[in-house]
């Protein structure tokens, strides 16, 4: 869980900064192994980085599923914005008997979310189509490669309205189908000040924060957000945003905190 370098005290180039980033926590799972940009970030600039999310996704059983009438043979497209929503798609699918079909198309937020569809499908004889991480990118991908298509949207019990505004606005036929609940996990307010910067990449985790820590005072921690709908979320609680990706020159998470360090 893990990213520990001794040198935390020193920037890039050896010097000790009283205000530097030493220790940073990411709001997502640890990754499978330590060849991972967040490991290459910690032994470049001397950090301790620690995973912990923040949240955690409760998939809802088939039977719970049935209640909403949804079947999801009925659809020709799917929309996905998060790899969550992938693996609870399928695994549902799974348990309700219900066989995907080979013309089924695809439509994902971003690349990422796209390839992780390798884990269900044979991804190059399938239509699979991905936006650049924002919902405009994503609905103008919609837009382009539209023929027809019933879209079915998996999303969590708190999702916003963002996509299924657009889907109404432009009279395509969609259903939103809820999967999954999101659940805060547990946090004092001791553990998350241990660290500097603390990184987000959903909505639902910060209001994680909010709702472990009503009245929360950020004080010196630092904030960094991953996509516009968690910068959005961080600004609406309040709270100030030091980091933003992805943006001009900084396309990933880890980039970006890159670049905001070498500018301290």
């Amino acid at each position: 869980m893990l990213i520990n370098h001794p040198a935390a005290s020193q920037s890039m180039n050896g010097s000790t900064n009283r205000n530097a980033i030493k220790s940073i926590l990411i709001t997502q799972p640890k990754p499978e192994n330590d060849k991972n940009p967040y490991s290459e970030l910690a032994r470049k600039f001397g950090l301790v980085i620690e995973f912990k999310p923040f949240i955690h996704l409760e998939p809802l059983s088939a039977k719970e599923f049935r209640k909403w009438k949804i079947n999801p043979a009925d659809f020709t497209a799917v929309v996905f914005t998060s790899r969550g929503a992938v693996d609870q798609f399928f695994k549902l699918c799974d348990e309700l008997r219900v066989k995907v079909s080979a013309d089924m198309k695809y439509y994902c937020l971003g690349e990422t979310i796209a390839l992780y569809l390798q884990k269900y499908i044979l991804y190059r004889k399938r239509k699979v189509f991905h936006g650049d991480g924002t919902v405009k990118g994503l609905t103008e991908i919609i837009d382009k490669h539209y023929d027809g298509e019933k879209f079915l949207i998996p999303c969590s019990d708190n999702h916003k309205s963002d996509l299924s505004d657009y889907f109404r606005r432009a009279k395509y036929e969609c259903a939103e189908a809820v999967i999954f609940k999101t659940v805060p996990v547990q946090l004092t307010e001791k553990e998350l000040r241990k660290y500097d910067l603390v990184v987000f990449f959903t909505p639902a985790g910060v209001q994680a924060l909010i709702q472990n820590f009503p009245g929360f005072k950020q004080k010196g921690l630092r904030i960094a957000a991953f996509g516009p709908l968690t910068t959005q979320a961080v600004l609406d609680s309040g709270l100030k945003l030091a980091i933003q990706a992805p943006a001009p020159g900084t396309p990933s998470m880890t980039v970006a905190i890159e670049h905001f360090l070498q500018q301290r």
